[in-house]
């Protein structure tokens, strides 16, 4: 029997290996640098800004979510950015990745959240479970980022005068 629940201090080095797992199921593992130190300070800091949940069967992690609000301007309330869900690919199929994000959308409901919104890799065959549960895709939106050099170069730009 499965159950879904929050993240507990004991699970984070567990945490840790399904997000490294996550990662390298992404062709990207060399991009992932978490450690159970920034892990446990993100989830459990005094005032924390990301939150998880487990899916546990017969006592072993063997999937997660974790998340974070975010905030819509036009809608004028919170909403929940599901950053990662991964459960292990020999239970792909078994309802825990739906019983995980239902616990996620019963927490936007709970608390009059707008919305839960996450981000796929177009390849991802789970885009057809997505769309099974209502989930739409924005086409028109493209996600941009800045790391690294040009996160550094553009953070320069604010020490200077205009």
């Amino acid at each position: 029997m499965a159950e879904i629940r929050r993240v507990r201090e004991s699970d984070v080095d567990t945490l840790v290996q399904l997000v490294h797992d996550l990662a390298a199921y992404e062709k990207a593992p060399k991009e992932c640098h978490l450690t159970p130190e920034k892990l446990h300070a993100a989830l459990f800091a005094d005032s924390p800004a990301v939150f998880g949940h487990v899916a546990e069967v017969d006592g072993e992690i063997v999937g997660f979510m974790l998340w974070f609000l975010n905030f819509s301007t036009w809608r004028g309330v919170h909403g929940i950015y599901l950053e990662d869900l991964y459960v292990r690919p020999e239970l792909r199929g078994s309802g825990l990745g739906k019983s995980l994000l239902a616990t996620l959308a019963r927490e936007c409901v709970d608390k009059g959240y707008a919305r839960l919104e996450w981000s796929v890799l177009d390849w991802n065959p789970a885009t057809g479970f997505y769309r099974s549960l209502g989930a739409i895709p924005m086409d028109e939106w493209t996600v941009y980022r800045l790391t690294d050099t040009a996160l550094e170069s553009l953070a320069d730009h604010a020490k200077q005068k205009v």
